[in-house]
């Protein structure tokens, strides 16, 4: 059931980096019935919301829990509706990676990392967001441990062994971790009580699922159902694909992503995008969110900044994220201080907030997601309508929502470029700045920017 091979995997992620066709009308039928009618039911919380993925031990000089708490009333203020915090179990110590090692090698399920801080602390971090009205997920890590768990010893029947008898990774590379055997169904309970333990005893409100895709639908779809019996919880699986909407509110835009950093490379453009879209309506249901991104732990660590994969149109690809449909758009540690450097994943290397210029895109782009009738996600979501623009580094397209009706364009290329407005829509005005707009003249979009457009 369980066993997914290195190659399979890396197929896998391959996959979600290629500009796919469309799938036929009886496939896309079926596959968008099946998310509409087995789906979890999302929190209407979500609607609006946005994300922010929380890197412990590089976020303050003291790398703790109660060090960062101290910037909940700046991540409320940006617009954060969900923190979604990394691992912050203990990290194993047999083949660890590095002097501190891989957050994602846990050698206890229900414990904390002294490092960070005690179980009391985790408690008191999630009191204190939900007195903030902001939400706490809980990176898990279901498909693998450190070596040092417990469970190679106690239930050693539990992990995968090599001819010789021998616990293996699941990946070569991966070789600080223990692969788990889901063929073996009391795994599935001792997992699942652990994860029921962090609802109970710190009342977290869901969690981030590593590599879900390595792990067996079945057991998302058993322990989902049982974590929603404490409470309703959120969901998120770092997976693609309608499928794991059955478990999980929202699945990763790993495709989109992608598509971005191609066209940023000039290996793609826009019309990929376009096409992606298309295949995503035909794909997905209206309820289903997808979590889309200019960067995030693994972006940042391995592939390199949002800077060094996107230049100078960081700002534009983040614009294109917070406007999709579906879309709940991601925040890393960092990113709204400009950060410009591959942090280290095995070691301490402590984030630099002295750049506070680019808080305020942020915040006002966050604000627009939050507030916009046109942008709210699930069933009564905003259309989506692609503008032809003429010239290809300029890529445009509306949210409408009854009368209501937000307007994107953002210009890719260096040179300022001169775009018509559409005539018909109205009284506008530049959401930024908040300056009225007159839509029967042409405007010059500078290089590397661009505009918004609400109507008033």
């Amino acid at each position: 059931m369980k066993k997914i091979t290195s190659l399979l995997l890396a197929a896998i992620f391959l996959a979600s980096c290629q500009n796919t066709p469309a799938p036929s009308e009886e496939s896309t039928t079926a596959n968008t019935e099946t998310a509409k009618s087995e789906g979890k039911t999302t929190p209407a919380w979500a609607e609006h919301a946005s994300i922010y993925e929380v890197n412990i031990r590089q976020y303050t000089p003291e790398g703790t829990l109660n060090a960062f708490s101290e910037h909940l009333d700046r991540l409320k203020e940006l617009g954060i509706k969900v923190l979604w915090i990394m691992p912050v179990q203990p990290i194993g110590k047999e083949n660890r990676k590095g002097g501190l090692g891989s957050y994602y090698s846990i050698s206890d399920y229900t414990a904390v990392n002294p490092n960070f801080g005690t179980l009391e602390d985790f408690k008191a971090l999630v009191n204190e967001a939900h007195a903030r009205d902001m939400k706490v997920i809980l990176d898990w890590v279901a498909n693998h441990t450190a070596f040092d768990h417990p469970w190679t010893q106690s239930h050693p029947e539990w992990y995968t062994h090599d001819s010789t008898g021998a616990i293996i990774p699941p990946v070569a590379d991966w070789s600080d971790v223990a692969d788990l055997n889901y063929d073996e169904k009391g795994l599935w309970t001792a997992m699942k009580e652990s994860m029921q333990f962090w609802v109970k005893e710190a009342d977290v409100d869901g969690f981030r699922c590593d590599v879900a895709m390595m792990v067996p639908m079945e057991f998302w779809n058993e322990t989902s159902r049982a974590l929603d019996s404490l409470k309703p919880v959120f969901m998120l699986a770092e997976a693609e694909g309608p499928e794991f909407h059955s478990a999980f509110d929202m699945t990763y835009g790993w495709e989109m992503h992608h598509i971005m950093n191609e066209i940023a490379k000039g290996e793609m453009d826009f019309s990929h995008l376009n096409n992606y879209l298309s295949k995503e309506d035909s794909l997905y249901a209206a309820a289903d969110l997808r979590m889309n991104f200019v960067t995030n732990h693994d972006e940042n660590s391995w592939n390199g900044t949002a800077y060094e994969r996107m230049g100078a149109n960081v700002h534009n690809y983040f614009v294109l994220c917070a406007g999709m449909k579906r879309s709940m758009p991601l925040v890393y540690s960092g990113q709204e201080a400009g950060l410009n450097k591959r942090l280290a994943f095995f070691e301490k290397d402590t984030i630099n907030w002295s750049d506070e210029s680019q808080y305020p895109f942020y915040q006002k782009v966050l604000a627009l997601k939050a507030s916009h009738p046109a942008l709210i996600n699930g069933a009564e979501q905003g259309e989506l309508e692609i503008i032809e623009t003429g010239n290809p580094n300029v890529y445009a397209y509306s949210r409408s929502k009854g009368d209501a009706q937000v307007i994107f364009y953002m210009n890719f290329g260096e040179e300022a470029a001169e775009i018509k407005l559409a005539s018909d829509a109205g009284n506008l005005k530049n959401y930024m700045n908040d300056e009225s707009v007159d839509a029967s003249k042409a405007h010059s979009l500078n290089g590397h920017d661009f505009l918004i457009l609400v109507n008033n």
